[in-house]
């Protein structure tokens, strides 16, 4: 369990293929800190466990699965990836439970300004409508947000200079695909009503 409060922005060091599953490596300092195998550290909001940890160097095995439907089987050695380690009993929780199970990978439509704020439009996969709702929590890369509207094909998110400073969303724009986790209290709702 996690909050999508990202600790830090680690870097890709290799994506390779193994017999039936991959192994990621991922170069970090505050992730690795205490982190053993059999951890659990989100990487762009997908739960992954921890193999190894070699001086601050972290190696995650990535299922086939994941790599279909997250963005991990598209990064690239040199790639910045947001990192948070799972939440202990006894921390507070900043942002909203995010489990790290990424229900689908989508694309930025638009980056700009709307009033001064930086806005992301994000495609809205038809399938996932009914799990997302106007101020409603959404994980976008690992990241606790908000949408602050909802419409039929897309959906905006608004963020703060500090989250765009320090995690992977300042370096995305319109074509990048991201990782989307829909609340898991919404989703129980929606699944009830259908």
């Amino acid at each position: 369990m996690f909050s999508g409060i990202v600790e830090e922005l680690g870097v890709v060091r290799g994506l390779s293929a193994r017999s039936g599953c991959s192994r990621l490596q991922v170069q970090s300092g505050i992730a690795a800190e205490g982190t053993v195998a059999g951890d659990s550290v989100a990487v762009n909001g997908v739960c992954l466990t921890v193999t190894g940890n070699k001086s601050g160097l972290l190696e995650f095995d990535v299922m086939p699965e994941t790599l279909k439907v997250s963005n991990i089987g598209r990064l690239t050695p040199g790639v910045k990836v947001n990192l948070e380690r799972a939440l202990r009993a006894d921390s507070r929780i900043s942002g909203h439970f995010v489990s790290g199970h990424v229900d689908c990978c989508s694309a930025i439509r638009a980056k700009g300004y709307r009033a001064g704020n930086l806005a992301f439009s994000i495609f809205l996969p038809e399938r996932f409508r009914k799990n997302l709702v106007p101020k409603g929590s959404i994980a976008v890369d690992g990241i606790s947000l908000t949408a602050a509207e909802v419409k039929p094909l897309f959906f905006t998110v608004f963020v703060i200079p500090f989250t765009a400073e320090h995690t992977t969303l300042g370096l995305k724009g319109p074509g990048h695909t991201i990782n989307l986790e829909f609340d898991m209290l919404v989703k129980a709702i929606a699944a009830q009503s259908s």
